[in-house]
C-alpha cells in the first residue's frame, strides 16, 4: 500500500513538473515589434511568410507568436536539436518531386515538408540531402534562374557562403565582400533579403552587391507595427512596404488613398507626388487598421470590424454624426468584410467577403444585398478599387487589372500580376 502511494505521488510530481514546463513553455510572450532576431525566414506553398524564433513562429507580416510545432510537430520531437537554424522553400518546377517543398535545418539535421507534412525518411542528416553543405547553418534562401545562373541554394554560416546546384549536387564556394553574416535569408517578390539582427539587406546574388539603401529596419517594411525607429522614412516605408494594403480607394475628384496598418498613403489626381500620414491624424475615431474603404458622392465610407464609418471629403475630412453604425444596418451585410469598391458614376457597391461578393444599390432604401456572386481566381482579397481604368484587386503584394465587375466575376483565369509597390507607388527598391 506504501508502495502504492509512493508510486501516484511520483505521478503526481511529474504531471505538475510536466504541466510547470509547458506553461513556462506556452507563456513566454515574444512581440514581433520589439526588433526581433529571428533564426529563419520562409514562405508556405501561399507565399506567406513565416518567421521563426526560438521555438516559435509568426505567420505574416502582423499577429501574435505561436509555437512552431502546432504547424510543424515533427520539429519538436526531436529534443536534442535546437532552434530552427535556416529555412526556404524549395521553388524550381523543373524538379516536381522537390518542387514546393520546405526544408527545415536544425542542427545537423534537415526537415522536408510538403504541404505542412513531414516526407517520409525525415529528417535526414544535411550531408546526405545537400552533400557538401555544413551543419548548424545560419540562414539559407532558393536561387532559381535568372536570379542565379543554375538553379541553386544559397547557404550561410559566418563568412562563408555556399552556392548548391540542385541539379549536379555540386557545390561551390564564394566570397561576397560586401556582404554581412546573414542570420536569416528569404526571398520574397523575387528580391533576396539578408537579415542580420532586425535589420536587413537587399542583395544581388549573382555578386553580392548590396542596394545602396540599406541596410533598412525589419518592422518597417516586413512587419506592421505601430511604432517604428526615429530614422525610419515613413514615406519611403509606405510606398516600398511588403505588408500588404489593408484598403484602397479613390475619390470622386480622382485622388487615392491607400490604408496599410496605422499609416496611410493619399495620391491627389494629376499629381504624382505621394504623402504618407498616420490614419489617427485624419480621421481620428477610426484611430488605425482598416478593413474597406469606397467613395460615394464625395464621402469615404471606411469599414473597420462590423462598424461603418463616414467622411465628408475634405481638408480636414469631416466624420459625419450618427456614425459609426453597424455594417449589417448600412448596406444590409454582416461585417466584418474583405474588400469594397464602387465604379465611377455609379451608385451600386462591390462588397467582398471570402470568395463571395455581393451588389448593394445605394440608392435603395433599404440597401438590400443582391445576390452572391463567386470569385473563383481568389481565395482571399485584401483589397480592391475601381477607377477609370477599371478595377485593381489586391492580393498580397500584387494586383490584377479587370475591365469591369462583370468581366473580374466571369474570370477563371489571373490576368497579368503587377507589383503594388512599383506599379502602383513607383517604389524603385
Amino acid at each position: 500500500m506504501k508502495l502504492l502511494a509512493h508510486i501516484l505521488c511520483l505521478c503526481l510530481a511529474l504531471a505538475l513538473t510536466w504541466a510547470q514546463s509547458q506553461e513556462a513553455h506556452t507563456s513566454a510572450v515574444l512581440d514581433r515589434c520589439q526588433g526581433l532576431e529571428m533564426d529563419a525566414v520562409t514562405v508556405n506553398e501561399e507565399g506567406i511568410p513565416y518567421f521563426f524564433r526560438g521555438d516559435h513562429l509568426f505567420k505574416g507580416f502582423h499577429g501574435k507568436a505561436e509555437l512552431s510545432n502546432e504547424s510543424f510537430s515533427e520539429l519538436d520531437d526531436h529534443h536534442h536539436l535546437g532552434h530552427v537554424d535556416a529555412a526556404f522553400r524549395m521553388h524550381y518546377e523543373d524538379s516536381p518531386s522537390e518542387h514546393d517543398h520546405i526544408f527545415f535545418f536544425l542542427d545537423h539535421k534537415v526537415f522536408s515538408y510538403y504541404q505542412h507534412k513531414l516526407e517520409d525518411g525525415y529528417p535526414k542528416d544535411i550531408s546526405e540531402v545537400f552533400p557538401g553543405i555544413p551543419e548548424h547553418l545560419d540562414a539559407a534562401v532558393e536561387c532559381p534562374k535568372p536570379g542565379c545562373d543554375e538553379d541553386s541554394v544559397i547557404f550561410f554560416k559566418e563568412d562563408d557562403i555556399y552556392f548548391y546546384d540542385v541539379k549536379t549536387k555540386a557545390v561551390e564556394k564564394k566570397d561576397f565582400e560586401s556582404m554581412p553574416n546573414c542570420t536569416s535569408a528569404f526571398r520574397f517578390m523575387e528580391h533576396f533579403y539578408c537579415f542580420r539582427g532586425h535589420v536587413f539587406y537587399k542583395f544581388d546574388p549573382k555578386t553580392g552587391q548590396v542596394h545602396e539603401k540599406y541596410p533598412k529596419e525589419a518592422r518597417d517594411y516586413f512587419m506592421r507595427c505601430s511604432k517604428f525607429s526615429d530614422d525610419s522614412d515613413h514615406l519611403d516605408r509606405e510606398r516600398c512596404s511588403r505588408v500588404h494594403l489593408d484598403a484602397i480607394t479613390s475619390d470622386d475628384a480622382g485622388n487615392m488613398y491607400a490604408f496599410r496598418g496605422h499609416h496611410f498613403l493619399r495620391e491627389d489626381e494629376g499629381n504624382d507626388t505621394l504623402r504618407a500620414d498616420t490614419i489617427e491624424s485624419a480621421f481620428k475615431e477610426l484611430h488605425s487598421e482598416v478593413d474597406a474603404v469606397f467613395t460615394y458622392e464625395d464621402h469615404l465610407y471606411m469599414i473597420k470590424d462590423d462598424q461603418i464609418f463616414v467622411y465628408k471629403v475634405g481638408e480636414p475630412h469631416t466624420h459625419l454624426e450618427g456614425y459609426p453604425k453597424p455594417v449589417k444596418e448600412e448596406l444590409g451585410i454582416e461585417g466584418p468584410i474583405d474588400a469594397a469598391f464602387i465604379c465611377n458614376d455609379n451608385h451600386t457597391a462591390y462588397i467582398i467577403k471570402g470568395q463571395s461578393m455581393h451588389s448593394v444599390d445605394l440608392k435603395a432604401s433599404p440597401r438590400v444585398p443582391g445576390s452572391e456572386e463567386q470569385i473563383s481566381p481568389f481565395k482571399k482579397v485584401d483589397a480592391a478599387m475601381c477607377d477609370s481604368e477599371g478595377i485593381k484587386v489586391i492580393v498580397g503584394n500584387h494586383f490584377y487589372h479587370f475591365a469591369s465587375p462583370k468581366v473580374f466575376i466571369a474570370g477563371r483565369s489571373l490576368p497579368e500580376q503587377q507589383k503594388v509597390s512599383l506599379q502602383l507607388f513607383g517604389c524603385d527598391h
